[in-house]
């Protein structure tokens, strides 16, 4: 995000977020899977058909972002400083890695505070996720993701084991 862009964890924003990301999050030949919004920065797992609906996908994830940030904070212009980076997840472990990375990742920047582990993060699609190691609380709200399509992110990654509330992504 540009500097000048106020916090993406802002409960607010959230919220105009998760609506819009409802309306998008499957399209066909891309799906927005999980999602972690963090104070300058969005981390996202997605499958798409191809890098051509890669690239369309995320413009459009973009382009919602921005508006959503913008109608929010009651401002006005450019909210992305710089394209997005991907990285293709080629086995189950690469892709249990990364879903503890997104689902986790405001821990790993606010490390072991109080009140920060064993618990589900709320500017992420972690209370949709159904492969932590305990329950965590039932939502009656509809995803903002869509449900994945590939056999690595439906049950491969799950070879490796399920995730802990307790984690800390890139922790020793």
């Amino acid at each position: 995000m540009r500097p000048d862009v106020p916090s993406l964890r802002s409960v607010k924003l959230v919220r105009e977020v998760e609506v819009s990301f409802r309306r998008a999050c499957d399209r066909r030949r891309f799906r927005v899977v999980h999602y972690s919004l963090q104070s300058n920065h969005v981390h996202l797992l997605v499958e798409a058909g191809g890098a051509a609906d890669l690239g369309r996908g995320m413009k459009s994830i973009g382009a919602r972002l921005a508006r959503a940030v913008n109608r929010v904070f009651a401002r006005r212009g450019p909210v992305l400083a710089d394209r997005f980076h991907h990285r293709v997840l080629r086995t189950p472990r690469e892709v249990r890695n990364a879903l503890a990375y997104v689902l986790l990742n405001a821990r790993r920047h606010a490390g072991r505070r109080a009140g920060v582990v064993g618990r589900v993060d709320p500017a992420s699609s972690g209370r949709w996720f159904d492969g932590w190691t305990r329950r965590a609380a039932s939502i009656l709200e509809p995803a903002a993701v869509a449900e994945p399509h590939t056999w690595m992110l439906q049950r491969g990654w799950r070879r490796h084991g399920l995730i802990g509330l307790d984690e800390v992504p890139g922790g020793a």
